[in-house]
């Protein structure tokens, strides 16, 4: 009996020298990440969480997808509440000039001064993308706080070339051109162009390149406006409303003011209208619509002058940031150290159609064939200079959007005085 007590015992020990010296399990890191709503992006980035979570079984990624108007106001209100790590951010823009006053900082300015994001000098992978984007579109102060993923232009049409082959029309290279374009189709019963309307902006993005054409140099457009040797009712920005007021009322589809922003490329791509002006991040949606529909994509012809419609405009699009008081920094360094690596970042350019910031990179793709012949054309846009004083006017801006059917507005002088009123009112405003 005593045997078989002691047998008892000592097997009971065993069992529980097995179970104590069994390792710990290892403890996981939720990183948490912020992304703005681009559903070729959000795609590609479901794909690459998944295999970084699969390199790195510790690191659960846990992102977040907001609209990209929420995108400012939800990383500020997460920052401070020190619940995000990883931040997707745009590119540095809107800085402060001299000439300007009575303006508020950019919202990137204002969480680096509160101390907010990490300052990344330092990092080898910073070493991966070109040295210009780093400073244009990261740097402030002497420090590194992001790392832009790509430049993207707004400022262009996609155009139907099986459509214009049909019809024996040349692809358009001045607003006329444009204009006898756009009558050919539509006398035929087919719309000349589509857009986002139901979202709204993409109605005013469509028509930056129309601001382009008209004043190619944006920089210099905007220190004119603020020092009033331009002004948006003049004789040169009535060119611009008029022809804007044609692009709203006549070009686009009468349709487009239901059509929400992600189905138009879809509509596009299904041959029902010639045209479609809008962004390069376009290019990969209208390609998962239809794969083997023929595009071409080309500078927005606005000017009368050929040599003015040479120029695409648009801006630094996405770029990481990291919190500056994460507990996982080590974590989100590695996140982005990995995403920088060139063979993953050549596949995020290839799904996004971004134009490329790191020099290895390779516009493999029909986007970067379409925009490589003006890529030493390219230039930053208006909005990426425009800082409005405080006070101005809810008009205070050169949308097309404001003319009918999208918006209230149906006469270009009425318009253009009062969008020069509502900045008026801002610029008068300084030192009162």
């Amino acid at each position: 009996m005593m045997r078989k007590t002691v047998l008892t015992t000592l097997v009971a020990l065993l069992l529980l020298s097995v179970v104590f010296m069994q390792p710990a399990a290892a403890q996981t890191t939720t990183l948490r990440v912020l992304v703005h709503q681009n559903p070729p992006m959000v795609e590609f980035m479901e794909m690459f969480n998944q295999q970084f979570q699969e390199r790195h079984p510790d690191i659960v990624i846990d992102m977040s997808v907001v609209n990209a108007n929420d995108l400012s106001t939800v990383t500020q209100t997460r920052l401070s509440a020190n619940d995000i790590d990883v931040i997707d951010i745009f590119g540095f823009s809107n800085a402060v000039q001299p000439y300007m006053e009575n303006v508020d900082a950019p919202n990137w300015q204002q969480l680096i001064d509160a101390g907010l994001l990490m300052d990344l000098s330092g990092q080898d992978f910073i070493n991966n993308y070109d040295a210009a984007t780093i400073a244009d579109a990261g740097t402030y102060n002497g420090g590194v706080y992001a790392i832009n993923l790509g430049r993207v232009s707004y400022s262009g049409v996609f155009y139907n070339m099986d459509l214009f082959e049909e019809y024996s029309l040349a692809v358009p290279t001045t607003w006329d051109e444009l204009v006898a374009a756009c009558q050919t189709f539509t006398a035929d019963g087919i719309p000349c162009m589509t857009a986002g309307g139901k979202d709204g902006w993409p109605i005013f993005v469509g028509a930056y390149g129309m601001i382009g054409a008209i004043y190619p140099d944006q920089a210099a457009l905007v220190e004119g406006l603020w020092t009033g040797t331009i002004k948006w009712n003049d004789e040169k920005s009535m060119e611009m409303w008029r022809k804007m007021q044609v692009y709203a009322r006549d070009m686009i589809e009468p349709g487009a003011s239901g059509v929400a922003g992600d189905a138009a490329p879809g509509r596009f791509a299904s041959g029902a209208v010639a045209m479609f002006p809008g962004g390069t991040w376009y290019a990969p949606a209208i390609e998962a619509s239809e794969p083997d529909f023929e595009w071409g994509y080309i500078p927005f012809p606005a000017s009368d002058t050929p040599e003015d419609n040479q120029y695409l405009f648009g801006k630094y699009d996405q770029g990481w940031a990291v919190a500056a008081n994460t507990p996982n920094a080590d974590a989100a360094l590695l996140y982005l150290a990995e995403f920088s690596d060139p063979e993953n970042y050549q596949a995020f350019v290839n799904a996004v159609g971004f134009i490329p910031t790191q020099p290895t990179a390779q516009l493999s793709t029909r986007i970067g064939e379409q925009v490589g012949p003006y890529l030493a054309n390219f230039r930053v846009g208006y909005e990426q200079y425009w800082v409005a004083p405080r006070g101005v006017g809810q008009y205070a801006a050169p949308w097309a959007s404001f003319f009918q059917p999208f918006g209230t507005f149906d006469d270009p002088q009425t318009l253009a005085d009062t969008v020069q009123a509502d900045l008026q009112s801002g610029l008068d405003a300084i030192g009162g």
